[in-house]
């Protein structure tokens, strides 16, 4: 058993590597439909649950890291999501985007409404960390949880959530690319401006290939501490003059904003933030998960049902919102899963359409980033009253 805080974290970030090492050393199929960082909490989850560290010595270095890396990682994702490129989709395919996290939403409120009562009294605060990694991506989630002090086993109900029924989720809709010309006539969809959009991005994007460099890196990791220390000294003032919302919440909120005020300068252009954010989001999930048993997960039937519910008011909405508004298969295919999927997920199902467009299924899943936090506090609160 690991008793000293140092190795306790090298154990982490080793298995970690490992994991995403060995998703790029090798051809399993298995990465495909589940991404390492899910089987990095799984996996996790299962060493802490054996034992491999004790959680009373380890707690003084996880308490001390999570928050502060947390804040770094979502200002550092943010820094890809420039609002002006967003806007170039086009209102149809922002609108598709919107129809989807809509859709999300109302499917957490309505299986909240069901399900409360056998998923208990706090069951809203682990929806909606689940909400927020449903419309965004992990990150989102993690800083909700930041935000509303949700507790570690209460955590782990929503995180079970997210790898078992997203990854059916993702091999349905993988499956229903199958169905794209007959669900485009169902809903009389006019695909002729996808390409152009599409060609337009692939472009920008080739203009825009710059390679890593050792000083990018360390000027991105010392930009994001900056930005986490920053937020949260400005998180604690600002709380005590208006104390409606909780430090947390605060500090949420402002690095979202400088992430977002700094994607439109030139340092956003500075090469190794989606690496950067990504190294700093592997070291955030494997200590979540590591002060998570599986011990703890009694009512985890009740819940991953939970999910397959919010899942189907999801894709009855979305079919509804699709009809109504003429979407194309690949708009609400690949809008869903930028929700749920984020950019792990939503460039592979866009790519299986055609490798042209993978760049829309990047900027839908950078969207995702901008909403997530905030759509899933409200959604949250709103479960809250029923």
């Amino acid at each position: 058993m690991i008793t000293n805080g140092f190795s306790y974290i090298a154990a982490l970030l080793l298995f970690a590597g490992f994991l995403v090492i060995l998703e790029k050393q090798t051809s399993w199929k298995v990465f495909k439909y589940v991404p390492p960082v899910v089987i990095l909490y799984l996996g996790t989850m299962l060493l802490c649950t054996a034992g491999a560290w004790d959680l009373q010595d380890t707690k003084p270095v996880y308490s001390a890291m999570k928050n502060n890396l947390l804040y770094a990682m979502v200002f550092l994702m943010l820094l890809r999501c420039d609002l002006r490129k967003v806007l170039k989709l086009g209102p149809k395919m922002i609108g598709g985007f919107f129809a989807a996290s809509i859709s999300i939403g109302i499917g957490f409120i309505g299986a909240h409404a069901l399900m409360h009562n056998l998923l208990g009294p706090n069951s809203w605060k682990s929806l909606g960390a689940l909400c927020g990694s449903w419309m965004g991506g992990s990150g989102n989630m993690i800083a909700i949880q930041a935000a509303l002090n949700i507790s570690t086993p209460d955590m782990a109900y929503a995180l079970l959530i997210d790898s078992v029924d997203y990854s059916f989720w993702v091999m349905f809709l993988l499956w229903a690319i199958n169905f794209a010309p007959k669900f485009n006539a169902w809903t009389h969809a006019n695909t002729a401006a996808l390409d152009e959009v599409c060609a337009r991005l692939e472009e920008e994007e080739k203009e825009e290939d710059q390679k890593i460099s050792f000083a990018s890196i360390l000027f991105l990791l010392g930009l994001g501490l900056a930005a986490s220390a920053v937020s949260q000294d400005l998180g604690i003032m600002i709380s005590k003059t208006l104390p409606f919302l909780d430090k947390a919440t605060w500090t949420v909120i402002l690095v979202t904003i400088f992430g977002l005020i700094i994607a439109v300068t030139p340092l956003a252009k500075i090469p190794g933030s989606t690496e950067m954010s990504s190294v700093l989001l592997y070291s955030v999930i494997a200590l979540l998960a590591s002060r998570a048993s599986f011990a703890d997960l009694k009512s985890a039937p009740i819940w991953i049902l939970t999910g397959f519910i919010i899942l189907g008011i999801h894709a009855i909405s979305l079919l509804a919102l699709a009809k109504i508004f003429k979407l194309d298969m690949f708009t609400c295919g690949v809008a869903s899963l930028a929700n749920i999927g984020g950019t792990a997920s939503a460039p592979i199902l866009a790519g299986s359409y055609s490798p042209a467009l993978v760049p829309v299924g990047i900027l839908m899943a950078l969207m995702g980033y901008v909403i997530g936090t905030g759509g899933g506090l409200i959604v949250a609160h709103i479960m809250s009253m029923i």
